[in-house]
């Protein structure tokens, strides 16, 4: 018992002296700001600054640290947007809304999930909860967003969630144009059932729909709402000088879209042979001896 009290007395302390993972320029006017798994992406404009995707609650102060590394500053953050509302991704919007006064910016599908805190989930309902934030602007797919001259495309990439958003930019660095992706990649969580799912029933079609409209965006560099989708800590280490290059792997998001296809089709197809095998052995008519 006592081991477990100072287990649990010196917990905190080795947690705030573990080292901050550090931000970094990815290219042009977008950083990483995330840590090493949940990634946090900050897009500087003239006309202030836009982070997507800010974590749970305990990443704020992390967020905070790292943008502040780099030299710039929390408050001057205009807009909020995130890929999906998981609280993993999510958790940390209210409290970074409330700390800057920007403007939260969300597809319309994903509206209702983000004010309800996570509470209307297809799949984790309150098991997900987070704290809720209002949303100013709901978008369609394939609307713009524009600050300081700088424009992101908002892309409806709905499965994951209900209004799951992947978001595209041009980025021009030392005389090259960078296409790029933060792909909200249609992966399926444990649990998630695709045949009569009767809080999506259209879940089937929305991954389908993800996986065709992701194969057809252009990408040069592509990005994730988690850094081991896209391979960080392969392509950078911290230390390492600035070269947008190493970030380059069209082929990469090919694989990647293909890889998540692919375990949507395999689930697929065991559930459909599940449903199969239920209804032939619904059709069996037991043979009693005489």
């Amino acid at each position: 018992m006592r081991r477990a009290l100072f287990l649990g007395f010196l917990l905190p302390l080795l947690i705030s002296a573990q080292k901050l993972f550090p931000p970094l320029r990815i290219v042009g006017n977008l950083y990483y700001v995330g840590d090493n798994d949940l990634a946090s992406y900050l897009v500087v404009t003239p006309r202030g600054d836009i982070l997507i995707n800010t974590g749970f609650a305990y990443s704020v102060p992390e967020i905070q640290s790292r943008v502040r590394a780099l030299g710039f500053r929390l408050k001057d953050i205009k807009i909020l947007l995130v890929t999906h509302a998981h609280s993993d991704h999510a958790a940390g919007e209210a409290k970074i809304k409330k700390l800057t006064g920007a403007r939260m910016f969300a597809m319309r599908e994903e509206v209702e999930l983000l004010e309800t805190g996570g509470k209307t989930d297809y799949l984790f309902g309150s098991s997900g909860w987070f704290p809720p934030v209002k949303v100013d602007r709901a978008l369609e797919d394939g609307e713009k967003i524009e600050l300081g001259g700088f424009i992101i495309t908002a892309y409806l990439h709905p499965g994951h969630t209900k209004g799951s958003t992947s978001f595209a930019m041009e980025i021009a660095e030392a005389g090259q144009t960078y296409r790029v992706l933060i792909a909200n990649l249609g992966n399926i969580n444990e649990g998630t059932a695709l045949l009569d799912n009767p809080k999506y029933p259209n879940i089937i079609q929305d991954y389908a729909r993800t996986f065709q409209a992701q194969k057809e965006l252009p990408c040069d560099i592509f990005l994730t709402s988690h850094s081991a989708q896209f391979g960080l800590l392969s392509k950078w280490r911290p230390g390492a000088v600035y070269d947008p290059n190493r970030f380059v792997d069209p082929a990469g998001y090919i694989r990647a879209v293909a890889r998540t296809e692919s375990r949507y089709l395999l689930q697929l197809q065991e559930e459909r042979s599940e449903e199969q095998a239920w209804k032939d052995h619904l059709k069996f008519k037991p043979v009693i001896p005489q």
